[in-house]
């Protein structure tokens, strides 16, 4: 359990218009997509950035490793192939030392953004199994007991996570989703915000922004897909310098901007590593013939929005308006209804030169590129359709729809999560669609096709 809240908590720790497809969807200009514009990004290097993600001190206070022994059973999987006591931490942790030189377990980016898919662990993937649905109702041990025991005891202990520990009396008590699989890294974007000053990114006891009441559920996206993007975000609205996006998570426990400066020289080289990573290849058999007919159909309905692949395919880079795609509201809308966040942070520290970083609302999301799809499920940012076939269907899309999370199971058919359709239930492993935030409404666009078009789609995707 101890291990459990740690683990979540931190697992917390982001043009050419094509014109085929549109005439089907699009009606008066006012409702026509909206292209982002290119930003110039860093480069760096991509191995160096690897190491630091798997090794780095972005964070820089964490849990002793003395008292992470305790509450935590060695892990033998050693998925990145570390040596030394790292070899026995989870891939979603590494260990650092503190500035006082303690050493301790800190988390990686890898906890929202890696993924075990049949044994094998897929770095860039959406963690879509992590549970957020219990971490506010329950004290988390280290900041109570834990936390006078480690002061008594181990001072040096205490002050090599006394960072950590006040982030999470901040956090804690605000991070409950209404159900499993989501992710609430928006919430805590949005709480740690509040507690920083925004130029010298100190530590504020007192909020000096109103915090929401909603907890604003979303799907991880896959890292791969980046390297096309022109944005960052469902909603599209990270501009500018992508680096410094990527780095937010160093909130949870920086000291001030001088040593945010030192993090973000590192974040180059990251940005790079993720522009490397490539979709996983679907492992099963491919009927190419039927996937060549698919292709077709996806031409013609689908590349408007979501680009043309292969080597000579384009990416448009679109936002598409909340009146034509008609997802559910509550992402982009908690922008629109909060400004002072926006505020915030083009005002802050991350909007500065050099590599200036920027939010821009939008009132819609984004259609992002659909390589490695197949093993992207649930789908639509919160996450509320299991499969392809669904999303193409909105008939078949279940109301309230339970998954496996301790041996997940794929369908291999449907392409997606093999789910079972439940009844109306108040439990937080059933998906309930008609919760604020976790509608499954929207992307009606292939309600349109027949069912062998449907499959063909289906059976093209799979090759991307």
């Amino acid at each position: 359990m101890y291990r459990k809240q740690y683990l979540v908590m931190f697992g917390l720790v982001g043009v050419v218009v094509a014109s085929v497809g549109f005439t089907s969807y699009w009606g008066e200009k006012t409702n026509l997509p909206v292209p982002i514009p290119k930003s110039e990004q860093r480069k760096g290097d991509a191995e160096k950035g690897f190491q630091y993600l798997i090794t780095g001190d972005f964070l820089k206070s964490g849990m002793p490793y003395s008292y992470y022994r305790v509450f935590t059973p060695v892990d033998t999987n050693n998925y990145l192939h570390r040596s030394g006591k790292a070899a026995g931490i989870s891939y979603d942790f590494n260990l650092v030392k503190a500035p006082n030189g303690i050493e301790v377990v800190v988390p990686t980016c890898l906890q929202c953004h890696a993924q075990v898919f049949d044994g094998q662990l897929y770095v860039g993937l959406g963690n879509t199994f992590v549970d957020f649905s219990q971490i506010g109702k329950a004290n988390n041990p280290f900041t109570t007991l834990g936390v006078s025991v480690m002061q008594t005891f181990s001072p040096k202990g205490y002050e090599a996570a006394s960072a950590i520990f006040n982030s999470f009396d901040a956090v804690l008590p605000k991070m409950n989703t209404a159900v499993r699989g989501v992710n609430a890294a928006d919430r805590l974007a949005t709480v740690l915000v509040a507690h920083r000053d925004p130029q010298t990114l100190v530590w504020q006891n007192k909020p000096v922004l109103d915090i929401p009441k909603e907890v604003v559920p979303t799907d991880v996206p896959a890292w791969w897909l980046l390297k096309k993007k022109n944005a960052m975000f469902y909603n599209g609205f990270g501009r500018g310098d992508f680096a410094k996006f990527l780095m937010l998570s160093n909130l949870l426990t920086v000291k001030d901007s001088a040593e945010a400066r030192e993090v973000n020289s590192h974040f180059g080289d990251v940005l790079a590593y993720l522009y490397s990573i490539e979709p996983p290849k679907y492992p099963k058999t491919i009927d190419q013939s039927l996937a060549a007919k698919g292709q077709q159909v996806f031409t013609t309905n689908c590349s408007g929005c979501h680009g043309t692949y292969g080597k000579e395919g384009r990416y448009p880079n679109l936002l598409i308006p909340a009146a034509v795609i008609k997802t559910d509201s509550m992402l982009y809308g908690s922008n629109q209804q909060n400004p002072q966040f926006i505020d915030w942070f083009n005002k802050s520290w991350f909007a500065q030169a050099p590599n200036p970083a920027q939010l821009v609302p939008f009132a819609g999301y984004i259609a992002p590129p659909l390589d490695g799809v197949w093993i992207t499920a649930p789908y639509l940012h919160n996450g509320s359709v299991p499969t392809l076939r669904a999303l193409l269907n909105s008939k078949e899309r279940p109301t309230y729809w339970k998954r496996n999370f301790k041996h997940p199971q794929y369908n291999y058919n449907a392409i997606g999560c093999d789910y079972t359709v439940e009844k109306p239930t108040k439990s937080k492993r059933v998906y309930n669609t008609t919760l604020p935030g976790y509608g499954n409404m929207g992307h009606y666009f292939g309600d349109k096709l027949t069912e062998a078009e449907r499959d063909a789609v289906i059976e093209y995707l799979k090759t991307l």
